[in-house]
């Protein structure tokens, strides 16, 4: 069977990504450095579908190292997740994002062009939408002006692929525009785990919502564009985001060459407040927050057209903002924050009926712990003791 190869393949949205493709019966090659994700993700990932996943940790810069997993292997599509993507990193460290981003693609791109793969699925961004019209992004829409390096970059390679594809019409080529991905994958098991302070809106959320961080800062609410006048946004549940790539991947299938771009969104605006007011709602838990400044660059208002992938993808995003919040803190409860010397107890719980008595004994005792039936004698008097 020829293979997937996805570079990036234990990110955000990279990892659910995997989690569909396997599910959909396809065999996938994962290269990543673990720059911004975690080892563990590969196990994860094996747990929630039952299945290996051949895995590179490399760095998508290194040619010598990129070029090895395609003489090695029978690659036919290729997915490219490999991009630095913090708004406010790429600001302060501009050559990084361009060097990785682009510099990154390119040799991708380069090394598929040796070994004749041609089937490419491209992670861009409604960034490159810059500020137009009223806030509702149609891909019929030309490129704007992008306000940070990370989204001078997708653009970049979005016009990359286009004057490669001049030159070559033999490509396969996809570029898939996402709005905000949020959410995890229902187990709890993967999910948005940034480094350091989360750039986007639901992780810092999560880590208030946590007590990681005191509260939660909602820029600007006085926008007389929206009902409550806080920004809107198109949020999309990151399990939705992958099914998309599935279907964009079966179009490609189906295309001897071409080049096409799609909106990847709900279509619906959500405000800030909605979606605070929506996560303390659904998980009855406190997120602290106040109301600060405008950010300079902040549009009131940013959402999807996405009536051309339900036309000619038949993908449509199902999950509602309630399932968003919901799965987000449940990998809060399940996946991230379980404590490392329980891990293997994890790996051996029977069923879900576990998982839910573990989490409800976690949240009388305040999250101090979570309790596995193998570690309940070991843990029980010290759990105890703190709870108190």
């Amino acid at each position: 069977m020829k293979k997937v190869l996805v570079t990036g393949g234990t990110g955000y949205i990279g990892s659910h990504t995997v989690v569909e493709l396997l599910n959909a019966g396809r065999e996938v090659i994962i290269i990543d450095n673990f720059s911004n994700s975690k080892p563990e993700v590969l196990e994860k990932i094996k747990q929630i579908t039952g299945k290996d996943v051949k895995f590179y940790n490399i760095d998508y810069l290194n040619r010598e190292e990129v070029e090895k997993v395609f003489e090695e292997n029978e690659i036919e599509s290729v997915i490219n997740f490999a991009g630095y993507k913090a708004v406010g990193e790429s600001v302060k460290e501009p050559l990084k994002y361009y060097h990785n981003n682009v510099s990154g693609a390119i040799i991708l791109l380069e090394t598929m062009q040796k070994y004749n793969v041609k089937k490419f699925i491209f992670s861009s961004s409604a960034t490159v939408y810059g500020a137009q019209g009223n806030g509702k992004c149609v891909e019929t829409m030309k490129r704007g002006e992008t306000t940070n390096p990370y989204g001078t970059t997708k653009s970049m390679i979005e016009k990359i692929l286009e004057d490669m594809y001049l030159a070559d019409n033999s490509w396969n080529i996809a570029i898939l525009r996402y709005f905000n991905p949020v959410g995890a994958h229902e187990s709890g098991l993967i999910g948005e785990d940034p480094q350091g302070i989360p750039n986007n809106l639901m992780p810092f959320i999560m880590k208030v919502a946590n007590k990681e961080i005191p509260q939660l800062n909602i820029f600007g609410n006085d926008y007389k564009e929206t009902e409550d006048g806080t920004c809107a946004r198109d949020f999309i549940h990151v399990v939705d985001l992958a099914i998309g790539h599935i279907k964009m991947l079966e179009k490609l299938d189906k295309e001897n060459s071409g080049i096409f771009v799609y909106n990847l969104g709900t279509g619906k605006p959500y405000t800030v407040q909605q979606m605070v007011d929506t996560f303390i709602k659904v998980n009855n838990i406190d997120v602290p927050y106040k109301y600060a400044e405008r950010r300079d660059g902040d549009l009131p208002v940013l959402y999807s057209d996405p009536t051309k992938a339900k036309q000619e993808l038949g993908w449509v995003a199902t999950r509602t903002l309630e399932d968003m919040c919901r799965d987000s803190w449940n990998y809060v409860l399940k996946g991230k924050w379980v404590n490392e010397k329980c891990f293997n107890c994890i790996k051996r719980l029977k069923n879900w009926r576990d998982w839910k008595i573990s989490n409800y004994i976690n949240q009388i005792f305040k999250r101090k712990w979570i309790w596995h039936y193998t570690c309940f004698r070991r843990k029980r008097r010290r759990i105890i003791k703190k709870s108190r």
